[in-house]
């Protein structure tokens, strides 16, 4: 008798944990797709970005190890965004990980926008060779020949031209002002040595990529 209500015991235990785990899981899946909703608030159904007075990025296809590096580093004030600050504090490490790794699976077509077919092909001469006379090393020796990065390299495939041109241009003000520097310090340099007009055109090809 004693073995039997041991061994019942012993099942109900059993139940009551993976009842308690799969309760937990339904809590866990519920909290993903709230944040979920309120990351497409912005950028998008599909992550694709949006147009608009500030243009929001797109993070379809983006490398999640670069995504969950810049979240760390709003929170980190390594990079100056209070709204995006504010988001960031309120994801856990594992939350984090997971919207990463959505969005790199998502890849709906490119906005684009970009400009004029000159500018266009400026920018892919920059982006493949460089502009060596200004100190620029091609785009492309770290972001990829295909433009999607790697690990914490960003993928810029398909960026929005608007949003692109617009970190670039301010990227001193944004990111330039951290006393806890990272990988991305390597862009100070170029951005700092790129015309606006030249920005623009390498905005404009890689907006068209996929």
């Amino acid at each position: 008798m004693k073995i039997v209500g041991l061994h019942s015991a012993l099942r109900t235990a059993i139940l009551a944990a993976a009842l308690s785990a799969a309760v937990s899981q339904v809590v866990c899946a519920d909290d993903f797709q709230a944040k979920l909703q309120y990351c497409k608030t912005c950028h998008g159904l599909s992550g694709q970005g949006y147009h608009g007075y500030y243009p929001m990025p797109r993070l379809a296809g983006q490398q999640p190890q670069y995504i969950e590096n810049q979240l760390r580093a709003f929170i980190e004030h390594r990079r100056r965004n209070a709204i995006m600050a504010n988001v960031a504090h309120a994801l856990s490490p594992s939350m984090l990980s997971a919207l990463a790794h959505h969005f790199r699976d998502l890849n709906p077509p490119p906005l684009g926008g970009g400009g004029s077919r000159g500018s266009m092909a400026l920018g892919r001469r920059i982006y493949e060779e460089g502009l060596p006379e200004s100190n620029v090393p091609a785009c492309s020796a770290c972001h990829g020949p295909d433009a999607r990065g790697q690990e914490q390299i960003p993928r810029l495939a398909g960026q929005l031209p608007d949003y692109f041109y617009s970190k670039l241009v301010n990227w001193s003000e944004e990111r330039g002002q951290s006393s806890m520097p990272d990988s991305s310090a390597v862009m100070g340099p170029t951005s700092h040595n790129l015309t606006k007009s030249q920005i623009a055109a390498v905005a404009a090809y890689v907006s068209g990529l996929r």
